[in-house]
């Protein structure tokens, strides 16, 4: 099997526009496009950078996923549209049901959902979460999701998520629903892959070793045939030739959020080391 490449990035108010990108990565033979999410950043934060040092202009500045990837869609014809990741706990869970549902019509079933629970405990408190138990909301979100998108009266009770039965159209074009993508590398996340995902997606940092454990283990918990997407790598052919022996479905380049020109020239370059 041939490894698949797709592009990671942050969509901002000062890079190349979503239509043009999506465009762009149509014509350079990319697959995909997973855009990332913040809501906002607090002013005042404590958590700390998982990338260390200060925090990136681009996470301040980041397009809602949603609208960015309503604007590829209507750009391009192929291109898979995901979300990398949208931080499902400080959600609302009927909103992003009819977010995700309404972005696969527009699409004609081009959505690839992929979910995290998030660093940033200052933000997710903004939204009224308590980060603490941020996992097990997330799990009755997912379950919620699933309910939202296949049932014509839908309805979820649990200590997180409660709601009396609800209409909610459209339903995806992609049934039962758009795949999942679980990111994530922890135990927790692991397990909440298992239960509720169709996809995995590790960070660039996780080592092909460690791949091709997790295979074994999904394979041990009667989930064998998971499809791996590599979030957000460098272009290195040496660590892109990692993957690709350890079994990795997809690999997601990471491109940094440039003009328009300088995001067509580094395509370019990315293209380059994609081909085969």
């Amino acid at each position: 099997m041939t490894m698949r490449f797709g592009i990671a990035t942050f969509i901002t108010d000062e890079g190349i526009r979503p239509a043009a990108l999506g465009r762009a990565l149509e014509e350079r033979g990319f697959g995909s496009l997973f855009l990332a999410e913040h809501s906002h950043i607090p002013v005042r934060r404590e958590s700390p950078y998982p990338g260390g040092g200060e925090l990136p202009r681009i996470y301040y500045r980041t397009l809602d996923p949603f609208v960015a990837l309503a604007a590829v869609a209507a750009a391009t014809s192929t291109l898979t549209l995901g979300t990398g990741i949208a931080l499902l706990p400080q959600r609302d869970v009927i909103h992003t049901a009819k977010e995700v549902a309404s972005l696969d019509v527009i699409s004609d079933g081009r959505v690839a959902f992929g979910v995290g629970a998030g660093w940033n405990r200052e933000e997710m408190a903004n939204h009224g979460v308590d980060p603490t138990t941020r996992g097990k909301r997330m799990d009755e979100q997912l379950a919620a999701l699933k309910a939202i998108w296949a049932d014509d009266e839908a309805e979820f009770h649990g200590t997180q998520i409660d709601f009396d039965p609800i209409f909610s159209w459209p339903k995806p074009v992609q049934r039962p629903h758009p795949p999942i993508y679980l990111g994530g590398e922890s135990p927790a996340a692991l397990r909440r892959l298992v239960e509720y995902g169709d996809a995995w997606l590790p960070r660039a940092r996780t080592s092909p070793e460690e791949i091709v454990r997790v295979r074994g283990w999904l394979a041990d918990q009667g989930r064998e045939k998971v499809p791996f997407t590599v979030f957000s790598a460098p272009p290195d052919p040496a660590v892109l030739a990692g993957y690709a022996e350890a079994g990795v479905d997809e690999v997601t380049l990471a491109l940094p959020t440039l003009d328009e020109d300088a995001t067509l020239r580094r395509l370019d370059e990315l293209a380059a080391v994609a081909t085969p």
